[in-house]
């Protein structure tokens, strides 16, 4: 794992935009079927959109008709971590970047592939990166 990056609020601010913000650093949620990445198909890797680490790749991806991008395992274990989630109610497991703690979205265990998960990640918390 690279080391782990740290920023004031301030800082977080002015390197996203107000929507980034509100997903990574305040953990929320962006609207189903608004994101950039939700229909993606072009080979390549998504990386944080808060410090570029590389998080999922492009061939992992399926279409879980959620509106968000969803995907079946990360590009390795190390990239992300996995906590508990009992906001609004629910008991979920929230992603989070390994590297910088921003929130990506959720994981369930309901894949239609062979590993079962489903990771429901918000595309504003991605940068695409064609062709890696």
């Amino acid at each position: 794992m690279r080391k782990k990056i740290e920023k004031t609020d301030a800082e977080w601010r002015t390197q996203l935009s107000p929507e980034q913000y509100h997903v990574t650093r305040e953990k929320g949620t962006e609207r189903p079927f608004s994101g950039d990445y939700h229909v993606t198909d072009t080979h390549g890797i998504y990386h944080c959109a808060c410090c570029n680490a590389p998080l999922f790749e492009n061939e992992h991806k399926f279409d879980a008709g959620c509106g968000w991008p969803s995907f079946d395992r990360p590009l390795s274990e190390n990239c992300i971590q996995l906590g508990d989630d009992h906001r609004h109610g629910m008991r979920r497991t929230e992603v989070s970047c390994q590297r910088c703690d921003a929130h990506l979205g959720h994981v369930f265990a309901d894949g239609p592939t062979h590993t079962g998960q489903r990771y429901c990640i918000n595309s504003l918390a991605l940068n695409f990166h064609e062709g890696e």
